[in-house]
């Protein structure tokens, strides 16, 4: 039987990435202390996870907002991932916040594929701009192209022999 009892949050020190579970997507932060995170998010003050990420594609804009992530993470789960911590030396922790905090309020350029949330929050912690959401999708788009051509190889060697037999 389930337990009713609440998930436990994740501690949170400053400069920690922060995972929100969206239906389909994750979308990023980096925590800076006493409730707050720094992200980015459209221009517009629509709320809502998917209407965030559309609005952003649709302008190519986004601000870099601050705020609880209690307020950006809403009813969605989410977690600490400093998932490139064994790859990429985090930045000093100071620095982390002092360059995000500079941020809020500016406009920036916004792209699925090149600047989003998650290459943001990489920039800010690794000094890396790096988005593992990108890179997955093109390496399961690349799969399943090449699963399709094989495919489609194999379905046209097999025709012809069939042909031939005829």
């Amino acid at each position: 039987m389930a337990s009713s009892r609440p998930r436990p949050r994740p501690r949170l020190r400053r400069g920690d990435l922060i995972e929100i579970f969206r239906f389909g997507y994750e979308h990023w932060a980096i925590y800076v202390g006493y409730g707050y995170v720094i992200h980015v998010a459209p221009v517009s003050e629509i709320a809502g996870a998917v209407a965030a990420s559309v609005l952003s594609e649709l302008t190519n804009k986004a601000i870099v907002k601050k705020e609880l992530l209690s307020e950006v993470a809403g009813r969605d789960n989410y977690r600490v991932n400093n998932k490139h911590d064994d790859r990429y030396m985090p930045l000093p922790i100071n620095k982390i916040i002092k360059r995000a905090e500079e941020l809020v309020g500016k406009e920036l350029h916004y792209s699925l594929t090149s600047d989003n949330c998650e290459h943001f929050v990489n920039e800010l912690r690794y000094g890396i701009s790096r988005s593992d959401q990108v890179t997955d999708a093109h390496t399961t788009v690349s799969v399943v192209t090449g699963v399709l051509a094989v495919a489609g190889l194999v379905g046209m060697l097999l025709y012809r022999s069939k042909r031939e037999r005829q």
